[in-house]
């Protein structure tokens, strides 16, 4: 370390410069030394070191893809949407009246639309075939009956519990009953609609599938990651809650398995935060990787289909607010469903492991999804691939994209939060472009940033976003 001393230019000579003088310029060389040795000593940052002219910067990742086989196939309609009648029933709103909400789920099409809540049970459709197509919707395909929400509750709520056998013995004498009504004869019949899977309730499962698992044509459950009571926004990037859903869903899985190999699931309610949400925290950006995460996890461990409880709704763990304007996870969920398609497939990377140590579980602050490209999307032609890409770290992160991925084309969708309030904000931008809708009928263009073939993905720290890695050609998503 150098140490620098100026003096002003009119300057006496040394011969004629005052004792005290030299000795205070001495003590202050002294003292300076002493804070420089003690800097290098301590915990302190060293100071940045140039580099040597032409010496590249080590890539972290190194990262590529499995092209030939999909590792699993999800429902086209994977992400789909919950909405509470109480919105309708109460007066609040006549849904289908508003132009820039229909807008709005229309761009989240081709979706199931479940509608869930005590007010369901008062609701009854007029002109039910025409009900969406009647307002410029696409109409709906065919119907579903959901038996009840969480039965596992039912001490808490009616004073009365139920058991799995008896759940199941119900099941099948509701499906009796719809068979010969002409509406509901190509009804599908899901449940049991459990809770979180505790030892409990994994009991009522396993009765249930026991005796029913033949009849439902798919296992539902529900999940809420957090008590927003208590929530803080700093838990949202916390990986151990991330990985609270992937435990749940092996413990599902393993109670299915057993009686229905194979036999379809589906997350029948996810919400970030309990209690309606918190205001500024479940419908800010930050919650948003909840989300993307759960997405990703669901599809990669075979979970068919997600209903987001809820599009619209009271309380803030909506994707559209009251004022009808959409959040952060309304982009985040149409970008999905603008870029991914149901093939997932099997991601693989070097440098990012790190050796374990007894008793300390390795929970990644980097996850990276891979899927084959949504077919749908005219702008990439088949056989293209999507990666999207959540990173917790607080410093940027550098991927080189490997193997049948190597020196493609790529087009970032970078989303990052918008505004001064950072990971609270409840608006976006993409690709530094902030999103919003153009008018009431009309989403803004997704516009991509093209990057260069060869070229390292940057991911900013605590960010997210979707890459699609052009013309790959890869054999698992080529056909339908």
């Amino acid at each position: 370390m150098r140490v620098l001393c100026a003096f002003p230019e009119a300057m006496p000579s040394s011969n004629s410069r005052p004792p005290s003088c030299l000795a205070l310029v001495a003590l202050s060389l002294a003292l300076l030394l002493h804070l420089s040795l003690s800097s290098q000593a301590g915990h302190r940052r060293p100071l940045p070191v140039d580099r040597a002219p032409g010496l590249k910067e080590k890539t972290l990742i190194l990262l590529d893809v499995s092209t030939k086989n999909p590792v699993r196939t999800v429902n086209e309609n994977f992400l789909s949407l919950q909405l509470d009648p109480s919105i309708i029933h109460d007066g609040w709103l006549d849904f289908l009246s508003s132009k820039r909400l229909v807008t709005l789920a229309r761009g989240l099409s081709p979706a199931f639309l479940r509608f869930g809540g005590k007010r369901t049970d008062f609701l009854q459709f007029q002109n039910l075939r025409n009900l969406a197509k009647s307002r410029g919707g696409p109409g709906p395909d065919y119907y579903l009956k959901n038996y009840e929400d969480e039965p596992n509750n039912y001490r808490s709520m009616h004073g009365r519990a139920v058991n799995g056998s008896q759940l199941g013995k119900d099941y099948i004498q509701l499906k009796s009953l719809l068979q010969p009504i002409r509406i509901y004869s190509r009804a599908s019949l899901y449940g049991p609609n459990i809770g979180r899977p505790r030892k409990n309730v994994i009991a009522l499962l396993d009765g249930f599938m026991k005796v029913a698992g033949s009849t439902v044509d798919a296992v539902t459950w529900q999940h809420c990651y957090i008590d927003g009571r208590v929530v803080k926004v700093m838990d949202f990037l916390k990986t151990r809650l991330l990985d609270t859903l992937s435990d749940q869903i092996r413990k599902i899985q393993k109670v299915v398995n057993t009686y229905t190999p194979g036999k379809k699931i589906w997350l029948e309610g996810v919400v970030t935060t309990s209690a309606g949400g918190t205001n500024n925290l479940s419908d800010s950006y930050a919650a948003g990787f909840l989300w993307l995460n759960t997405l990703g996890m669901l599809a990669n461990q075979g979970i068919d289909v997600v209903i987001r409880h809820s599009f619209f709704d009271h309380g803030y763990n909506h994707l559209v607010d009251q004022n009808f304007n959409p959040l952060p996870d309304y982009w985040l969920s149409l970008l999905y469903k603008r870029l991914i398609g149901p093939k997932v497939l099997a991601v693989h990377v070097a440098g990012l492991q790190r050796k374990p140590r007894p008793g300390r579980v390795i929970r990644d602050k980097l996850r990276i999804y891979a899927h084959c490209t949504n077919h749908h999307n005219h702008n990439y032609v088949r056989g293209s691939i999507t990666l999207f890409i959540i990173n917790l770290h607080r410093s940027r992160k550098k991927i080189k994209l490997a193997g049948t991925l190597r020196d493609k084309l790529v087009h970032q969708y970078l989303l990052q939060p918008y505004g001064q309030e950072g990971l609270k904000s409840k608006s976006v931008q993409l690709n530094g472009q902030p999103l919003v809708m153009v008018d009431d009928g009309t989403l803004p263009e997704l516009k991509p940033r093209p990057l260069r073939a060869g070229r390292t993905l940057v991911i900013p720290p605590v960010t997210m976003g979707f890459y699609v890695v052009k013309n790959v050609n890869a054999l698992a998503c080529r056909y339908r």
